[in-house]
């Protein structure tokens, strides 16, 4: 039983001293620098250092960091050391000293503890690895840059002797890309917070400007009358500064000492003390600008800062981000390019002609989802707006080109249609036997095939021509078919009567001929005129005994009029020289008989 107790402490010893050493149970000593964000091993991206969030996460209180950013070996860990009032042997490590100990983004474990208007602000102080240091990539820099826009209350922007345009780029662009992630994780529709500026630049002498003039000065706008399209870029990187608006401000420190190097073993009273005097100043001023750390208007306790980073970080790692050696709108180009292309294939797929309307609602969807994905995909809110508003002109320069395509398609196949209509009207003037049914047939295909067929731009000309032909064409055929009606009549009566008395010998036929005929060419005449003869409703029973015999949706006569008179010759003749014969002469009609034939046989 001892021995199985023994072994159980043992065990048990064990697991406190190894997690005492891997941080389970929490650090003791939080009076020292931790890292919170370390560079990869090919130094290109950045990870969580959980040591250092620790130091962050047990804060209760709102949090406010002040970050120092600028070149390699420009003094950023003995500025923030000076503003601790700690010395180099317990604070940050010193370029000089530990060989560039900073890698990513450092904190100092001790927050220092403020009152802000009336809120008791945890003041965290954050170190950076400087940039332009040699084996790095330029994306990672401007990822150290823009975590430390994204996270700090007050940035102070740390540069030696003087303002290099090279300096507002790179600013320009962290506060673009830092503006870019905050969107992607927060939502593009909230407003970026930035954090306050300070530019602090370290020299002797200012040449009788202030620091603030010469902070202005260089983010002045330059005079471009020639329209130089570099000074534009250079113009353009001024502008996206505007997001920080008033919310900037400068200073100025004097050199501490001549030998740096030694700095770290010099006392306050070996210090040259103009530099000693501005140093408190610059304690104020970082006091006085100051505030709790503030996400979409709420500050953020220690989690919450934890927790906003690892959304930022992982942001920044899963995005594609161009290097501040070239320009957004290079970056945007190939993405515009595809964006282009989307809408070109989504409009190329409709097929044309189509209405005005709908063209215009593709146009609408097409353009939507081409800025749906570049607005998913581009980089850069100010920087971007050129490439948006390439964008938008290429996408209305094809837009255009299809309407055009549409319009010429549109009247081509509206004048197609056109010309088949006015063809077939032309060949319902000439029918062999006129028909008005025929002809209202005729009519109402062509303006229901126009009507469906015709689509497009182009229609509404179309319409207003195809509505002056086809009632020109209608005008004309009404008056042509009486005229042609009644001389139909009258060559079928005669054409009868030649049937009736010589062919057939039907007496009766020949008879109902010669009526017809007479009463077409002479009672017509003597008592009414042509006009009042097509309005007589004697005329309307012969049109519509006419249009019955004519044409019908069974049989069309005009199209089988010479096959049925040929049929109706064989049957005449063969009625003629073979029905007599088998039927003999007896036949219940009143047919023409040789009366003088039978006399003479009688007489002999």
């Amino acid at each position: 039983m001892s021995k199985a107790l023994w072994w159980i402490v043992s065990v048990f010893v064990f697991l406190c001293v190894s997690c005492s050493h891997s941080g389970v149970f929490g650090i003791d000593d939080f009076n020292q620098a931790f890292p919170i964000i370390e560079p990869d091993p090919g130094h290109t991206k950045l990870r969580i250092s959980r040591e250092g969030l620790e130091a962050i996460s047990r804060i209760t209180t709102p949090i406010a960091a002040v970050a120092v950013i600028g070149p390699y070996r420009s003094g950023k860990s003995f500025l923030l050391n000076q503003l601790l009032s700690l010395s180099c042997y317990e604070g940050f490590g010193v370029g000089h000293m530990r060989d560039t100990k900073t890698k990513g983004i450092w904190v100092w474990g001790n927050p220092v503890e403020m009152d802000i208007n009336g809120v008791k602000t945890s003041v965290f102080y954050l170190d950076t690895e400087g940039f332009e240091s040699i084996g790095k990539s330029n994306v990672y820099d401007d990822r150290i840059f823009a975590l430390a826009t994204v996270l700090s209350s007050v940035l102070i922007y740390n540069l030696p002797e003087t303002i290099r345009e090279a300096d507002i780029s790179r600013l320009s662009f962290a506060v673009e890309l830092a503006e870019e992630f905050y969107g992607r994780v927060k939502g593009q529709d909230v407003a970026f917070e930035p954090a306050k500026l300070l530019w602090l630049i370290q020299r002797d002498f200012l040449q009788g400007k202030s620091v603030k003039e010469m902070v202005d000065e260089a983010l002045r706008h330059v005079p471009n009358s020639d329209g130089d399209k570099n000074i534009d870029q250079v113009n353009q990187i001024r502008d996206s500064l505007a997001i920080m608006g008033d919310n900037s401000t400068a200073f100025s420190l004097p050199q501490p000492h001549l030998q740096r190097t030694k700095l770290c073993d010099l006392k306050d009273g070996e210090l040259d003390q103009s530099y000693v005097k501005k140093r408190e100043q610059l304690k104020e001023v970082v006091k006085s600008v100051v505030r709790p750390k503030i996400v979409q208007g709420k500050s953020l306790n220690g989690k919450e800062f934890v927790a906003f980073l690892e959304k930022i970080l992982e942001a920044l790692n899963k995005g594609e981000i161009p290097s501040t050696g070239s320009l957004v709108e290079v970056f945007n180009k190939k993405i515009l390019e595809r964006c282009s292309k989307l809408y070109e294939d989504s409009m190329s797929k409709v097929p044309l002609p189509i209405s005005e309307q709908s063209l215009q609602s593709i146009h609408e969807a097409s353009r939507l989802e081409a800025f749906k994905v570049f607005d998913e995909q581009h980089f850069g809110r100010h920087h971007a707006k050129k490439s948006v508003e390439a964008l938008n002109e290429e996408i209305e320069k094809m837009f255009k080109n299809f309407v055009m395509a549409n319009q010429y398609r549109s009247s081509t196949l509206c004048e197609a249609l056109y010309t088949t209509c006015e063809d077939k009207m032309d060949q319902l003037q000439v029918l062999r036997l006129p028909s008005m049914a025929k002809f209202n047939a005729g009519f109402l295909h062509c303006n229901q095939s126009f009507e469906k067929e015709c689509v497009g731009p182009s229609k509404t000309v179309y319409e207003q021509r195809m509505v002056k032909m086809m009632g020109k064409s209608k005008s004309i055929f009404i008056k042509e078919y009486n005229h042609r009606l009644f001389n139909w009549l009258v060559a079928f009566s005669l054409v009868m009567v030649i049937v009736g008395r010589f062919i057939i010998k039907f007496i009766l036929i020949e008879i109902g001929a010669w009526i017809l005929f007479i009463f077409l060419e002479t009672y017509t005449r003597m008592f009414w005129s042509p006009e009042s003869l097509y309005y007589n409703p004697i005329w309307h029973c012969i049109v519509a005994t006419w249009e019955t015999l004519v044409y019908s949706p069974i049989l069309d006569l005009d199209r089988w009029a010479i096959q049925i008179g040929l049929l109706a010759v064989i049957l005449l003749l063969y009625w003629r020289c073979y029905g007599r014969r088998k039927h003999g002469s007896y036949s219940l009609l009143p047919l023409y008989t040789n009366g003088g034939s039978k006399d003479r046989h009688r007489s002999e």
